[in-house]
């Protein structure tokens, strides 16, 4: 009896703990209130540069579009630089990325990088991430050093594969930006794109013209944050957003012609998950 009554006592107690803990830490639209018990989130009032394509892109679909960084501007003070350009892919990451350091230097304080659909779209190779070949190499393990014949992989640097693209972007921030954060975002996933005659981009159920489909363009994004030592936040998955699904078209700019951009609720949708994503994340060291 007497255990029972302590079980009791703890759930009312763990109960009104909860409930105290999510009035106190909701998230709000302005974190700089910052109430008594509230978390201020790591990234408010930062300086974030946002390198992507068309869904990062201010003028795509202009002010039709609230962008998922607008967002963020409203709801945590974020300034943000944005060099997103439609139609771009990987290997316009070292160009923007340059930019942005031309422009804004060492005031930036961390840089998303939101690119890989259009990778996917013009049917650009996977690749490889590493040649292999043998060499000599000092070595010693409880005997005397002496030179060994050793496998040594070195990064493919090109920018006619997908995996090669992505190794000279991220060499390409790292150098520009060593001591600043730097995340990657899985691509979207994507349904019926038509744009014209000389456009017309088929759901993600298709392979594109080199035979891959869009996971493993999404999958690559991922590898790279471990070849890398880079964050990833795999948007192909947290936004849970599908375009494939009738129902979440809600979330896309036209069920008519553009399955693929986001519409300023799908967007709010990203900038919402972001803002949680993002909580775990450091952005200053």
């Amino acid at each position: 009896m007497k255990n029972r009554f302590l079980i009791i006592c703890t759930v009312l107690f763990l109960s009104s703990c909860l409930a105290y803990g999510q009035e106190q830490v909701s998230v709000t639209n302005d974190f700089s209130e910052n109430k008594q018990g509230c978390i201020q989130h790591p990234w408010q009032g930062k300086k974030v540069g946002y390198i992507g394509d068309s869904i990062t892109d201010p003028n795509c679909y202009g002010d039709n579009i609230k962008k998922y960084w607008d967002f963020l501007k409203e709801w945590l003070g974020i300034t943000p630089f944005v060099y997103g350009i439609s139609g771009r892919q990987w290997d316009d990451v070292p160009r923007q990325a340059e930019k942005l350091k031309k422009e804004h230097g060492g005031e930036v304080d961390a840089i998303l990088v939101f690119m890989g659909t259009n990778d996917y779209n013009s049917s650009v190779p996977i690749g490889e991430w590493f040649t292999e070949q043998e060499e000599q190499v000092l070595s010693a393990h409880g005997e005397m050093k002496k030179m060994v014949t050793r496998k040594k992989r070195t990064p493919v640097m090109t920018q006619d594969t997908y995996r090669g693209r992505i190794n000279i972007g991220i060499t390409q921030l790292k150098k520009l930006f060593p001591d600043k954060q730097i995340v990657l975002l899985t691509p979207l996933h994507r349904s019926l794109a038509n744009f014209g005659d000389k456009n017309v981009q088929p759901d993600e159920s298709y392979q594109n013209g080199c035979g891959e489909y869009i996971d493993a363009y999404v999958q690559a994004i991922k590898e790279a944050g471990n070849i890398w030592g880079i964050p990833v936040i795999d948007f192909n998955v947290v936004t849970g957003m599908n375009p494939m699904v009738e129902e979440q078209l809600i979330y896309f700019y036209d069920a008519g012609y553009d399955r693929l951009h986001p519409d300023t609720k799908g967007q709010e949708r990203m900038a919402r998950t972001l803002m949680y994503q993002l909580l775990a994340l450091p952005v200053a060291f």
